[in-house]
């Protein structure tokens, strides 16, 4: 395996924790529309905390799967012609949410608003939670043949328990990312009621974590081959629940977004360092998918990288000046353009 090969197995992870990082939020608050939010006024001022942002937030997964393309299209190959159904229903939920902002800023009537701030929630839902099932799928094995194909693939192999639990996992987190969030943009009775919810849920979050960590010992081989580092992943992923939650009966709103941001980080981490040096997992060991057979050529990943060089920071700055522009809160008495 090359230096640019490990290279662009990391970048990956690091793309798609930034995706999770920040598109996850979006995805909760577009689940508090409906479990939050009580009136009109209220979701107004929900959905206005992340209108200027979330196209910006969601080109972090177009960015994932090109650099996947590019850097290891044996992966990308196998992963979406595999996971075709769940890749579907995540762009399903994606466009369905997506259009949801303008149709209902359109809408004539509280009948009509009250479909698309529905397909808003559903459509966060759908991506959530068939993302969550689909990586940890991915780390479960699937039987992966000769060409590195999932040709033979029943029912069970994509849902089971453990990609129930990740699904579910993934959802949970990204609703109590969005309610943070709404901590950090929003005042008045919102606000409370999110740190409120966020407080009743944190339990479940534990619950569901040692679940899945019980779960990924039982269904993966990462405690097998990676025991240490699965373990103090783990580990950092629960401290930064607990400070999640340490955050919200401390009213420290920031601190709360930024440690359920770093669990998401830690699930990508946890993933990744169980899937080296593959990048798909195969029920029968001598069919896995390694990073070093599957990565494009030399030449390829050394363009990529001077142009990811000199085209990320841009994008950062770019993204950290977004997000201080659009740094105030959103107050319920100035919303009445709806």
């Amino acid at each position: 395996m090359s230096n640019l090969q490990l290279l662009w197995f990391l970048l990956s992870a690091v793309l798609f924790t930034g995706f999770f990082f920040l598109e996850g939020f979006d995805f909760g608050v577009g689940m508090s529309v409906k479990l939050l939010a009580k009136n009109k006024r209220e979701r107004d001022q929900v959905i206005h905390t992340i209108e200027p942002v979330w196209e910006t937030n969601q080109v972090w997964l177009i960015t994932a799967g090109g650099a996947m393309f590019a850097s290891f299209p044996e992966w990308y190959a196998s992963l979406f012609s595999g996971f075709y159904n769940f890749l579907l229903l995540v762009l399903v939920g994606l466009i369905i949410r997506g259009v949801s902002f303008k149709f209902r800023s359109s809408a004539e009537n509280s009948r009509e608003r009250n479909v698309w701030e529905w397909t808003m929630f559903l459509g966060s839902v759908l991506a959530t939670f068939f993302l969550g099932m689909m990586f940890v799928d991915l780390v479960r094995g699937m039987p992966l043949d000769a060409s590195k194909n999932v040709m033979n693939a029943s029912f069970t192999d994509y849902v089971n328990l453990y990609s129930i639990v990740g699904g579910v996992a993934v959802t949970l987190i990204s609703y109590l990312h969005g309610l943070n969030y709404l901590r950090l943009k929003t005042d008045g009775k919102i606000r409370e009621r999110a740190n409120a919810q966020a407080k009743k849920l944190y339990p479940v979050l534990f619950a569901g974590l040692v679940a899945f960590a019980i779960l990924s010992f039982i269904d993966t081989d990462f405690f097998k081959e990676r025991m240490m580092s699965s373990l103090i992943i783990l580990v950092l992923i629960v401290a930064f629940a607990a400070m999640a939650a340490y955050g919200s009966y401390k009213d420290k709103e920031g601190f709360s977004f930024i440690s359920t941001g770093l669990v998401f980080a830690g699930v990508v981490a946890f993933l990744f360092n169980g899937l080296f040096p593959r990048v798909m997992v195969a029920k029968d060991a001598k069919f896995h998918l390694l990073i070093e057979n599957a990565s494009s050529t030399p030449y390829t990943l050394k363009v990529m990288t001077i142009v990811t060089l000199i085209l990320l920071p841009i994008v950062l700055l770019y993204t950290a000046w977004s997000y201080k522009k659009f740094s105030k809160r959103v107050s319920v008495d100035v919303l009445d353009r709806y």
